[in-house]
């Protein structure tokens, strides 16, 4: 069952919240960090990613970037940036796009959940990626980043959090992207323990966004373990930030696919090659979206096509097999395209679903891709699915939309 525990938060002061709130430091490349904290010194991008306060030249993964990012952390909290909330309790995190909400609970994880595979993952991670947050955690004493997790909707749960929201929030403001934040602290001595049993009885929770940081940040513990062979468990590097919502309120978009080019083939070869798998039909210059599983969009040539994969092309009884991705990887970019391997080919590039349908015309009609395939979203069954049976999801399958934002509530070691 989950171990799911209230902490002593580290949070912006209330007058700086706005301005501190940061988009997840992997969502910027470097130069696009820079131009961002120059514009606001008081983002958490400055401390997510530190390298934005030296030259150009410096190596990202210097030990001095790192430094710096621990030195920024604790002047912000000595100046009244941050304050610490001296008890130990839950937080709610209420995220609005587009009138819908999504409502969690900003908790701390067990390390052991994660190795014990109480926590669920549906992601593979790369060292190379982790390395960075194992540095930035440990140098920082404290996890920046919380993990977006998702569970199976509790009606315990859901009397907290409904009777805490209906009252003045610690923090309520509107992104640049329109996102709306507000954010509650449930101190309560009743309604903490409420919190806490109700996630004991819950068997799993799942990872929907922050793989390689969770990956981080238990490595981080599990690290702190060895160096303190007499830790009692109760350690704060025991466990990682997380904000876990209930899967009824969340929505995934689908990840796109844009390719180079062609493999050789001509555009009418290629609309050849996929009638043999595939029902066609030219939808003309209008943006055309999928309509359903296992129907795709295709922009060649300033056309959009339906592209139906026909029956007996998938396997609706294999968890990964069923899902559009596999679909689209199997009898188009690798039968067909021959791009084999999503994570290394240079012949492929991914869309995230909240830039839309222009976005793949644009990188089309601009020369830089030659086609552009558009899916249709993964479904919360669908990834608790593959999670429960210990599948795991091809590369660049979800994109959960809103984001929480870095910087609001932080996980601090130094309790």
């Amino acid at each position: 069952m989950a171990v799911v525990k209230p902490f002593p938060c580290v949070r912006p002061d209330k007058k700086y919240a706005a301005r501190v709130a940061a988009l997840p430091y992997d969502v910027y490349n470097r130069k696009e960090a820079k131009e961002v904290t120059a514009a606001n010194p008081k983002s958490f991008l400055n401390i997510d990613r530190p390298e934005s306060q030296f030259p150009d030249d410096m190596d990202m993964y210097d030990d001095r970037v790192y430094d710096k990012a621990k030195e920024m952390l604790e002047s912000w909290i000595a100046d009244g940036t941050f304050v610490q909330d001296p008890l130990a309790a839950y937080y709610i995190y209420e995220l609005t796009m587009d009138g819908r909400k999504q409502t969690g609970i900003v908790a701390c994880s067990s390390i052991d959940d994660y190795v014990n595979g109480v926590v669920k993952k549906h992601e593979n991670t790369r060292e190379e990626k982790e390395l960075d947050r194992i540095r930035h955690v440990d140098t920082t004493d404290a996890q920046t980043g919380p993990i977006f997790l998702a569970y199976r909707s509790n009606t315990m749960i859901n009397k907290v959090v409904n009777l805490k929201t209906g009252t003045e929030p610690l923090y309520d403001f509107t992104a640049e992207d329109g996102i709306r934040h507000r954010v509650w602290e449930i101190d309560n001595a009743d309604s903490i323990q409420t919190v806490e049993e109700a996630f004991a009885e819950i068997p799993a929770t799942y990872i929907a966004d922050g793989h390689h940081r969770a990956a981080s940040a238990v490595k981080v513990g599990l690290k702190r373990r060895e160096e303190n062979p007499d830790y009692t468990g109760k350690e704060p590097f025991n466990y990682f930030l997380s904000v876990l919502f209930p899967d009824d309120q969340l929505m995934i978009m689908p990840y796109n696919r844009v390719v180079k080019d062609l493999n050789g083939l001509t555009s009418a070869q290629l609309l050849e090659k996929l009638a043999e798998n595939f029902t066609v039909e030219d939808k003309g210059a209008e943006e055309y979206r999928p309509s359903g599983l296992h129907n795709f969009s295709m922009y060649l040539d300033g056309r959009w096509y339906s592209l139906t994969a026909k029956p007996g092309t998938y396997d609706d009884n294999d968890p990964i097999g069923v899902l559009d991705v596999t679909v689209l990887s199997n009898l188009v970019l690798d039968r067909i395209l021959d791009i084999k391997d999503l994570r290394t080919s240079k012949r492929i590039d991914f869309v995230g679903g909240i830039r839309g349908l222009g976005e793949l015309k644009r990188r089309v009609d601009s020369g830089e891709m030659k086609a552009a395939f558009a899916l249709y979203p993964v479904s919360m069954q669908q990834l608790i699915n593959i999670a429960d049976t210990g599948n795991i999801m091809p590369p660049k399958t979800t994109w959960f939309e809103p984001k929480l934002r870095s910087g609001v509530v932080i996980h601090s070691f130094e309790e």
